[in-house]
């Protein structure tokens, strides 16, 4: 499915008159995953929004919780390459961009490319890597370009990393640096299935080990320019001002929580960056346009903001001492904030 460019996303011709198709074909994929990852509705539609809002996505859970299968699962639905690199101490930033060859036939340096040059690059166990070799993501999430050398390479236009991590076991983990945390899109925490839920797992389990490969035919995949012509199509969501306002309130408020609660500015020694502005945007537009509608409304921001914002606040020593998170941060701003 190819959808010309449009010149004005807010016209009348614009990206939102091709929505319902797009909408259509992003239901597809919605269904597509969610009948191989039973009881994570959620993370699905983290996991579109990402694909939708153009950002990189951080999963963290238990082990178990089919947060790789899910990434395999969106990616199986999509068209382009996919590639998934197994994070460990004894790993080399080159491990992950690539690195200059010597040919000593000729005497010249040719320049091997690394897994993140893939357009899904899947980095499982992100925190077991050091610092050097989480640091080398930063350019690529970035700026989707790598520096080696004298010489920068433009990744390709689809370019999506999603990490996950593993709350449990943090002996031989390296926490995400701050700037490296800030260039993900979103945040998310997945968490255990139900009981019914669990007996699904379990009968889907048994279906697809006595299934063989002409029983599970090849779905048709979403192309590109369809998720590029998406990507456009959110920007034609109308949002008001009041809208808006809370919006970038929300964000000012975590910088300054002092305004709405004395108390709760002793809680925070860093707040969220533009970026984090951006993001909610973004986020909020994608989630309203997967539900079919044509405008973001507040209950929309309110949705994201949790997973978008926890993990750019850095708390003061003293609260984290006293067991709090991030996560009541962000409730609490949810709670004081003024809603249109």
């Amino acid at each position: 499915m190819i959808i010309p460019d449009q010149p004005n996303p807010l016209s009348p011709d614009g990206p939102q008159k091709h929505a319902q198709p797009l909408q259509e074909a992003f239901d597809r994929l919605r269904q597509h995953v969610e009948r191989q990852v039973l009881g994570q509705s959620q993370l699905v539609e983290r996991l579109l929004i990402a694909l939708l809002a153009d950002g990189h996505l951080l999963l963290e859970g238990a082990p178990g919780l089919a947060k790789t299968r899910a990434v395999k699962a969106l990616t199986s639905g999509l068209e382009g390459d996919f590639h998934r690199i197994q994070f460990t101490p004894d790993l080399l930033p080159a491990d992950l961009t690539g690195t200059d060859i010597y040919r000593s036939k000729d005497g010249s340096f040719r320049f091997e490319r690394g897994p993140v040059f893939h357009n899904l690059l899947l980095a499982d166990e992100v925190n077991r890597a050091p610092a050097k070799v989480q640091s080398a993501l930063l350019e690529a999430m970035g700026e989707h370009q790598v520096t080696v050398g004298r010489e920068t390479y433009a990744l390709p236009r689809l370019f999506l990393v999603m990490a996950t991590q593993n709350p449990i076991e943090q002996e031989g983990t390296y926490p995400l640096p701050e700037a490296q945390l800030d260039r993900f899109l979103m945040h998310v925490r997945v968490e255990y299935p139900d009981a019914d839920t669990e007996k699904s797992i379990l009968q889907l389990n048994r279906e697809e080990a006595l299934a063989s490969d002409s029983e599970n035919p090849p779905v048709g995949k979403l192309d590109q320019d369809s998720i590029f012509a998406a990507r456009k199509s959110i920007f034609g969501l109308f949002m008001s001002p009041d809208v808006e306002d809370y919006l970038v309130q929300l964000v000012m408020a975590s910088r300054n929580p002092s305004s709405l609660d004395p108390a709760l500015g002793e809680w925070i020694s860093f707040g969220a960056s533009p970026r984090a502005t951006v993001a909610l945007d973004r986020c909020a537009r994608a989630r309203a346009w997967l539900a079919g509608r044509d405008y973001v409304s507040p209950e929309d921001i309110q949705d994201v903001a949790p997973d978008v914002l926890r993990h750019r606040v850095l708390l003061s020593y003293q609260v984290e001492a006293e067991g709090r998170t991030s996560q009541d941060f962000v409730e609490a701003l949810l709670a004081l904030v003024p809603v249109p």
